[in-house]
């Protein structure tokens, strides 16, 4: 799994029409005077809750890092960590850079195999149909490995946002907010927003539905789960 990582991402490398990205989502922030365990600054200490047995409010962030120019994007919700959240993040992280990448018909995502995103979550590869269907472009899904999540790129970006807003209080959207966009990565501050709508838990595609997007999936011959690719029109077997 590994070679074939390095063999698409060198392929990838060489070809201008093909954008890299990596994705991932964060561990939940439960927004409160939590304590998190890291050190802050000041006259004073940070007074914080040493049980976090309240009711909490979460943020879920989502990061998308180009790979072209190192640029970080942090998207956060509110509710679920779910492949609708997911999927809107990524197309509105397209809508920002698409006029910039005019040339491009190939996106590759590198992500691990999680639950939101992996190749046979049926409402993820719709979501990710559809999104190829409407941009036009041939998109490629390629995961890491069970367990080695941490060679995805944008594992770096969040141990830099957790060092950066190490032992401060997370206790309201703001803060995580602001927090966020005055973190530093590769000399560059994130783009972050708020996608503020609920999603749904366990939304799945009916049998109909499901056979309806295979023509426009086509999978690793060897890799079937690891290395799966969406084309805009759909392929006649």
């Amino acid at each position: 799994m590994f070679e074939n990582v390095k063999q698409v991402k060198s392929t990838a490398s060489q070809r201008k029409q093909s954008l890299q990205i990596s994705i991932d989502c964060k561990a939940t922030v439960n927004l409160g005077n939590f304590s998190r365990g890291g050190k802050a600054r000041g006259a004073e200490a940070v007074k914080a809750l040493d049980h976090d047995m309240a009711t909490k409010e979460k943020m879920i962030p989502f990061g998308v890092l180009n790979l072209e120019d190192d640029q970080l994007y942090v998207f956060y919700g509110n509710s679920y960590k779910t492949s609708d959240f997911i999927c809107d993040a990524i197309e509105q992280w397209w809508e920002q850079v698409k006029e910039a990448n005019r040339y491009v018909d190939e996106l590759v995502i590198y992500a691990d195999n999680g639950p939101e995103s992996n190749s046979h979550r049926t409402q993820f590869l719709f979501r990710m149909v559809e999104f190829a269907k409407k941009a036009g472009l041939k998109i490629r899904l390629v995961y890491y490995p069970p367990y080695h999540s941490k060679y995805n790129p944008i594992e770096r970006g969040w141990s830099y946002l957790e060092n950066h807003w190490n032992g401060s209080l997370l206790n309201t959207v703001t803060s995580v907010l602001e927090w966020t966009k005055t973190m530093v990565w590769k000399c560059m501050n994130p783009i972050v927003k708020l996608l503020d709508q609920p999603y749904q838990k366990g939304v799945r595609l009916s049998k109909q539905e499901l056979a309806e997007i295979q023509p426009h999936i086509i999978r690793h011959p060897e890799l079937k789960k690891w290395d799966v690719t969406i084309v805009p029109e759909p392929v006649n077997y």
